[in-house]
């Protein structure tokens, strides 16, 4: 297995150039991404290793395909109860649907306890409330037993919807990222 390590006593702009320069046999491992967001962000992306995966540039855009007043793609994905949920179910009500990376991590935990706590709101405001991560069944149901969260969560294995959704990842675009939606037609 291949890797890749880097002396601190290098700079970013020293690294950079010495990763494009051809006789360097990692150059053809590196490439410099710039990613839109409300600020520029400029880094390195690590291609082909091993033990560090990462999304192609292509579907690391950050912007969303589902924008205000447009229709979002439609779904079905199983809840934490293995039963089957499509976002037909929901058409004429209000809801949001929030995507959120993963089960029991600590900014996930308190978006889910958020949600929970403000539930009698959204409730007496006619919505429901959907999550979605890429989690199995059997951990949106621990998740949601552990926290007592009285609303769906659903499991989009692989992240398909996501993907569909145009759902931006994190800053570096190697994990799931967060976005919230709400549809009222």
């Amino acid at each position: 297995m291949a890797s890749l390590s880097v002396s601190v006593k290098h700079t970013l702009p020293s690294l950079l150039q010495y990763a494009q320069t051809p006789k360097n046999p990692i150059s053809q491992n590196l490439t410099i991404v710039s990613r839109s967001s409300q600020s520029q962000f400029y880094g390195l992306k690590v291609l082909h290793s091993p033990s560090f995966s990462t999304p192609s540039s292509s579907r690391t855009s950050i912007v969303a395909k589902v924008n205000k007043g447009s229709a979002p793609p439609p779904f079905t994905l199983k809840d934490q109860d293995g039963k089957n949920v499509s976002l037909s179910k929901f058409k004429g009500k209000p809801v949001v649907i929030y995507f959120y990376p993963a089960d029991e991590t600590p900014g996930c935990t308190k978006q889910a306890c958020a949600f929970r706590d403000s539930y009698e709101k959204f409730k007496k405001a006619g919505a429901q409330v959907v999550g979605i991560s890429g989690d199995d069944i059997e951990s949106h149901k621990a998740f949601a037993k552990k926290y007592r969260l009285p609303f769906t969560l659903l499991c989009d294995e692989g992240n398909k919807v996501r993907k569909e959704w145009g759902i931006p990842g994190d800053l570096f675009g190697t994990l799931p990222g967060r976005q919230t939606y709400v549809l009222d037609k």
